[in-house]
């Protein structure tokens, strides 16, 4: 190795510190889904990225979905995977399954891999002291929850002790039952809960583009005031909707920034929260 890529190495921690001090002792809860969760070298790199911000005193906070493993679970069983809105169907066999693959095959696995990599990492869930309870969204739905509230004492509690959470989107209604909540609107209720200093929502998107086929459209910032305007422009369309509508629920109850990342480029998180580039959309 030269001197040169020694010191260049040095000057790249040296432009981070900064950033650093700023997220030191504060909480960034990451929604983790999209492509970043189905390949094994994005998933090792996102973890190793959540494991260095703990280690250098941020606190982390990870909520993951998993709604293409459910599907596969799902198929395997032979039950066909049936979404209306957005949001999938939820019967009571499906959400047994859903709490299975959740709170179960994923989170154990990220736990896991997190441990492997270096840091310690304890799963939640909803279900887990109460800590997500919901509504029944509709009838249609089935057993998908719409978010009453959110006790952030046993996520505190987590953090206190070194831990990042891991936490499955399951949540618990007044009849006992199991219900499925979308990922994003779960990781933003939270980190509203908590004061985050940020959210950061990984998406298979490079963030808000002017052009949807042109990457180099994108928008670096997002004002919340701006969002309506952008939606009835159709430059936040589809998928992006809902995502852009939990991001700024977030904002309103209190977090301070929010990032739609890419989360196909490897190390997207370290980018975003440690260099002055930034990798997609900051809505504030």
């Amino acid at each position: 190795m030269s001197k040169l890529n020694i010191a260049q190495r040095a000057e790249v921690l040296i432009k981070a510190l900064p950033y650093i001090q700023r997220y030191n002792g504060k909480i960034i809860v990451v929604k983790y889904g999209g492509s970043a969760m189905l390949s094994e070298d994005l998933k090792r790199a996102v973890m190793g990225d959540i494991v260095l911000l703990s280690l250098i005193g941020v606190k982390v906070v990870l909520v993951h979905g998993g709604g293409p493993e459910i599907s596969d679970t799902l198929a395997a069983m032979g039950k066909r995977s049936e979404f209306v809105d957005g949001l999938r169907v939820t019967d009571a066999e499906t959400a047994e399954v859903v709490q299975m693959v959740l709170a179960g095959k994923i989170s154990k696995s990220l736990v896991s891999l997190i441990g492997a990599i270096g840091g310690k990492a304890m799963g939640l869930s909803g279900l887990d002291a109460r800590m997500i309870e919901c509504k029944k969204l509709d009838e249609v739905h089935g057993y998908v929850g719409e978010i009453v509230s959110v006790n952030a004492e046993p996520i505190l509690d987590v953090l206190e002790k070194g831990y990042i959470p891991v936490i499955s989107t399951l949540g618990f209604g007044s009849d006992g039952g199991c219900y499925n909540i979308n990922a994003d609107t779960a990781a933003a209720r939270i980190a509203g809960c908590l004061k985050a200093e940020s959210m950061i929502s990984m998406t298979d998107a490079p963030g808000i583009l002017l052009d949807k086929n042109d990457p180099s459209s994108l928008l670096p910032v997002v004002r919340i005031s701006e969002a309506a305007g952008l939606t009835r422009d159709g430059v936040i369309s589809g998928g992006m909707i809902p995502k852009v509508e939990c991001c700024v629920d977030a904002l309103r109850r209190g977090v301070k920034r929010v990032f739609i990342l890419d989360g196909r480029i490897p190390h997207a998180i370290l980018i975003e929260t440690l260099t002055d580039e930034g990798v997609g959309t900051m809505f504030v």
